[in-house]
């Protein structure tokens, strides 16, 4: 799923794209010139929201999208309590992911 994220991405014009193979690692990585993170719900060692949830801790206010095949809005619900901004269910189509990016990013510049 992770090469399918990255593919959809530089498709979409992102070339800058820091890859992560956990939530754990993710966070290891993560620094103040990333500007949006994408994350999947289950991941070993760290799952996303327990990802949204460290980020939001540190006082990070990247905006998070989470990519999953988690579908039913409890789960939607407690990913937002996490600190997710944004959701897409998979499958996804690249137009879905872009529009879903851009939605993140204007309402992160505000």
């Amino acid at each position: 799923m992770r090469r399918i994220v990255v593919n959809s991405l530089q498709r979409i014009g992102f070339t800058d794209i820091v890859e992560a193979g956990d939530g754990k690692e993710a966070l290891e990585k993560y620094d103040a010139t990333i500007r949006f993170v994408i994350t999947d719900w289950n991941m070993p060692n760290m799952t996303g929201t327990e990802l949204a949830k460290a980020l939001r801790d540190r006082g990070e206010q990247v905006p998070i999208l989470m990519v999953t095949a988690r579908s039913v809005r409890e789960d939607i619900i407690e990913a937002m309590e996490a600190g997710v901004n944004n959701y897409i269910v998979k499958p996804f189509t690249p137009q879905i992911l872009k529009e879903k990016i851009d939605a993140l990013m204007s309402v992160a510049a505000g």
